[in-house]
């Protein structure tokens, strides 16, 4: 077989860079290791930037996200027992951001590929990128039993922290960057209404805890706990009584408690691998970096190198010049390394960590205080949040 690019992973990355090249006239085939099924059991977060949803527009998988998607124009900050809203709109100029799940975007763009044509193995077994430092690279696999070749001029490595496509770069070519984060987040979703019609993230000395959606009648919730907790220990009793205390009075007092649908704890850590370009394989969202969710950023990175690597790729393709793929780890790192610092500030401006003692939560509170107080510090924390341009 042979395409243009091979994709590896059929996540947001991949379907979304997938269908921005199918539109472009740029052939391409996409190797996912799991079923379909499986990809869209994926719980993921669901806080979208402008961007973001203009590169879904622009892949024409956005026509769902706008019907059923909520448009936030803030959120709250709660500490010492108060909530603080930060009015994204009126500090970015009018910009906002797009409450819609992962899995609905995944599915989203999986219909599209279908409805136009576009080719996906699923269960891809054994997938391995070969000859990308040269001009001919290429792909073998499984699939359905049968070994398989697959010829290429590009490949895209959208494959996920634990994919293929990072684990093929000789060791001495690339540069790991990590911050493993002493706590997780324990996440429950429940069929009630949310506590609030926008998002709230709260300090608090038990530790951190966000009240999320996914619809208004689906909720998302977390709570910080420590590495060693374990989901099975954690009754539906015992999470709601612990987000309640860490929510100001009247918030614990107006949240809906209901039977969970899924509970799971998630580690926190920082990671970045330096550069994103191997020869003619590319590392796309979480092969090449991950962020803490704190600041919301994960699903807006994947997608903002994809638009960095798609232009490269267009470029490539209808003019014949190579400036635009040469350039994409320069690019995409600059927007990836401000979205790691904003990811992790939050993560230390929100959560309790263990050797920081009351001194540190007085610090944070302090932060947090000057933050909410200055229109400048909130004008910083609204412009990151809302996502940097690219």
């Amino acid at each position: 077989m042979r395409t243009q690019v091979a994709i590896i992973g059929s996540g947001p990355s991949g379907l979304l860079l997938g269908q921005l090249l199918s539109d472009a006239g740029v052939d391409n085939i996409i190797l996912e290791r799991s079923s379909k099924a499986h990809v869209l059991e994926r719980i993921r977060a669901g806080v979208l930037e402008e961007g973001t949803c203009r590169l879904l527009d622009q892949a024409g998988a956005g026509e769902r996200m706008h019907r059923e998607g909520l448009p936030h124009d803030g959120f709250d900050l709660t500490f010492d027992g108060k909530r603080h809203r930060i009015d994204l709109r009126d500090l970015t100029g009018g910009r906002r951001v797009m409450v819609y799940g992962q899995t609905e975007v995944t599915k989203d763009l999986m219909d599209r590929r279908e409805a136009t044509g576009g080719k996906t193995f699923y269960e891809a077994a054994d997938v391995e990128p070969h000859d990308f430092a040269g001009e001919r690279p290429c792909l073998t696999f499984r699939h359905g039993g049968v070994e398989h070749r697959l010829d290429c001029d590009f490949i895209a490595g959208c494959d996920g922290y634990h994919g293929a496509s990072r684990k093929a770069v000789p060791k001495d070519a690339i540069r790991l960057f990590e911050r493993v984060y002493p706590f997780g987040w324990l996440g429950v979703i429940a069929d009630v209404p949310p506590v609030n019609h926008e998002l709230i993230y709260s300090n608090h000395p038990r530790g951190f805890a966000l009240c999320s959606m996914r619809s208004h009648t689906r909720s998302r919730y977390y709570v910080q706990v420590a590495l060693d907790e374990k989901v099975e220990d954690w009754s539906d009793e015992r999470f709601w009584d612990e987000i309640r205390r860490r929510l100001p009075q009247g918030t614990a007092e107006a949240m809906t408690t209901g039977p969970s649908i899924e509970k799971s704890i998630a580690p926190l850590r920082s990671f970045v691998a330096e550069p994103m370009r191997f020869g003619r394989m590319f590392l796309v969202g979480d092969a090449a970096h991950i962020v803490p969710p704190t600041g919301a950023k994960g699903l807006n990175l994947a997608a903002s190198d994809v638009h960095y690597l798609f232009e490269g790729l267009r470029e490539f393709y209808s003019e014949g010049s190579s400036a635009g793929v040469d350039v994409y780890s320069a690019r995409a790192l600059s927007r990836v390394w401000k979205a790691e610092r904003f990811s992790w500030w939050m993560t230390s401006l929100m959560h309790l960590f263990p050797d920081n003692g009351d001194f540190g939560q007085r610090i944070q509170e302090a932060e947090l205080e000057y933050l909410v107080g200055s229109r400048a510090a909130s004008t910083a924390l609204a412009e990151n949040y809302v996502g940097l341009p690219y």
